[in-house]
């Protein structure tokens, strides 16, 4: 079974769009105790208006990293937003994620977390 890190390394090793401006997570909560994570890179980004992460350009909907815990959503949200903060300091394309304006992290009908910014 594959890790969330060597599921971003094949996303963000694939040639992305031009027009993606800055990148959400999008968390769902599934039946069972399964959780999704989904790479969606957005046109536009504004720390202080969360509608930029509804601007997508791309999104990996179709082949989202899913794995079983038993937890609860808050758990699951600072558990990944841990991991990708480590990512974010040294992942194999770490360099490329800080290319764009923002990284966010957040449950689709949630609040988004701003994990990065190039303005930070």
């Amino acid at each position: 079974m594959e890790s969330f890190e060597e599921w971003l390394d094949f996303v963000l090793g694939m040639p992305l769009p031009d027009d993606i401006a800055a990148v959400n997570f999008n968390l769902y909560e599934q039946e069972g105790n399964i959780w999704s994570i989904e790479f969606a890179g957005t046109e536009g980004f504004d720390p202080q208006d969360a509608d930029w992460a509804c601007e997508e350009v791309f999104v990996t909907r179709e082949a989202p990293f899913s794995w079983e815990e038993e937890a609860d959503w808050e758990q699951i949200l600072t558990e990944m937003s841990e991991r990708l903060q480590i990512y974010l300091e040294n992942g194999r394309y770490a360099e490329k994620l800080k290319a764009y304006a923002g990284v966010g992290i957040g449950f689709v009908d949630g609040d988004i977390n701003i994990l990065y910014h190039k303005d930070s």
